[in-house]
């Protein structure tokens, strides 16, 4: 395909920060990926490039955060020769790539959810997409409706479920007066807890507890956007010690 104008939408929803959302590359160094890292979405794009170095078409663009909510998110992406709208979530981005070529020549398949291994570096390193995806649309092309009717021909689905399997995790939400307290274990030699958290707030405590017999407490907090962990041990000499990251 060599085309000068694309428009490409869909949406997801994941618990994962890491994942490629779509790909497409071509013989002639042309290439297309949209893929989340850090929880980020990242639109990597190259209309092409000479081999003197001399026109260089990579350009990349960074949008979004904390993407990785399991809520829906839809992206749409416009492109007219060098101009693009990257949309997320109704927040339009505008750009030109580098370079000066207006096409997108893209000489194999388009893959969703993830990208063939070529033998680049590029290929090896990135993970695939692991989440929902609804309404994907390709210049036009009902993808999600044609792969459930099996009308993509060739390809390739690997283990699809066309259903979006929710999460079993429930989230608790705190407010600046609300806690959770819950009993101890004790005549216990190990104190272990995990837990997954998200707050705007740069302050806060997280968890705080009372070991027994006076032998001291745990404290683990958030400081000017920084967590740490503070554990008071009685009975010893060195009785405080302070991790911070």
């Amino acid at each position: 395909m060599k085309t000068l104008k694309d428009v490409i939408s869909l949406k997801f929803k994941t618990s994962e920060s890491e994942g490629v959302i779509f790909h497409g590359e071509g013989q002639q160094g042309d290439y297309i990926t949209l893929e989340l890292k850090k929880a980020k979405l990242v639109l990597n794009l190259n209309l092409g490039s000479n081999q003197l170095g001399s026109i260089f078409g990579h350009t990349s663009v960074t949008t979004g955060s904390l993407l990785d909510d399991h809520h829906w998110h839809s992206i749409i992406i416009e492109r007219h020769g060098r101009n693009i709208n990257l949309t997320l979530d109704r927040h339009m981005q505008h750009f030109r790539t580098n370079g000066e070529f207006d096409y997108l020549d893209l000489d194999y398949e388009i893959t969703f959810g993830g990208m063939p291994f070529s033998g680049k570096p590029s290929s090896n390193s990135r993970k695939n997409f692991k989440g929902c995806m609804e309404s994907i649309n390709y210049n036009g092309n009902n993808i999600t409706d044609l792969a459930k009717r099996k009308k993509l021909e060739p390809s390739n689905m690997g283990n699809l479920s066309f259903s979006c399997v929710e999460p079993h995790t429930v989230p608790v939400f705190f407010n600046a007066t609300s806690y959770l307290e819950v009993p101890g274990r004790p005549s216990q030699d190990v104190f272990s807890v995990s837990f997954l958290f998200r707050t705007w707030n740069p302050s806060g405590l997280l968890l705080f507890s009372n070991f027994a017999d006076d032998l001291g407490n745990v404290e683990i907090d958030i400081n000017e956007g920084k967590v740490s962990v503070h554990i008071n041990v009685t009975q010893v000499k060195k009785n405080r010690i302070d991790i911070s990251s």
